[in-house]
């Protein structure tokens, strides 16, 4: 009796060595694949400073047609459609100069490590989303130029072009920055999964994945 004991004792120790044995080759698979997967920081940095600068230059074409456009119409139509236009090329002016700005001072940022690289896309996340607050003052000042224009006699046509056109232009600058907060938060999302600290915890009676962020 105490040897059949004695083996089924020794065949059970036997059976939880393999399967630990297995656990740990299994999660050394997976501690190998998660490190192959953490994000090469320099790569990220420049995909994320080429994504803002596509879009400083979107938004600087836009600008331009309506610089263009509106000098033109402006000089060659009356009433509130004048200052519609009119308003239209002096708003863009100003935004195609800070967007220019942006696109050709924008820093070349290397070597910087998970925290500063976190720090910065944070930042830019928040400066869209601050924008976009803006954005809807704007439109709230334009409808309210607007809605003073139906008070006003002298300054009817003024108040109404420059209101619809401050509503215009603060519309395009919402969905412009509503879209570029996306595609950053959606772009940051892979600095957060993919650097994660991944390591094998092993006790005398327990085999265990651990994953961190850095």
């Amino acid at each position: 009796m105490n040897e059949r004991c004695v083996e089924l004792f020794t065949a059970h120790q036997r059976l939880l060595s393999m399967r630990k044995i297995i656990a740990i080759i299994v999660l050394s698979l997976l501690q190998n694949i998660c490190v192959a997967q953490q994000i090469d920081l320099s790569a990220f940095n420049k995909q994320a400073r080429q994504i803002n600068k596509n879009g400083l230059l979107v938004l600087g074409s836009w600008s331009a047609a309506n610089v263009i456009y509106g000098s033109i119409a402006s000089s060659q139509t009356s009433g509130s459609t004048k200052y519609f236009h009119q308003m239209n090329a002096l708003w863009n002016g100003i935004t195609l100069g800070l967007s220019s700005a942006g696109y050709f001072l924008a820093k070349k940022e290397t070597g910087l490590s998970f925290e500063e690289t976190h720090k910065k896309q944070a930042g830019v996340e928040k400066l869209f989303l601050l924008n976009a607050g803006l954005d809807v003052a704007y439109i709230t000042g334009g409808l309210y130029l607007k809605e003073r224009s139906k008070n006003s006699i002298d300054k009817r046509d003024k108040l109404k072009g420059y209101g619809e056109s401050v509503m215009l232009q603060g519309s395009a600058l919402l969905l412009f920055d509503v879209i570029m907060y996306a595609i950053n938060n959606n772009h940051g999302k892979k600095l957060y999964l993919g650097n994660k600290n991944v390591s094998i915890n092993f006790t005398g009676n327990a085999v265990g994945l651990v994953v961190g962020m850095r």
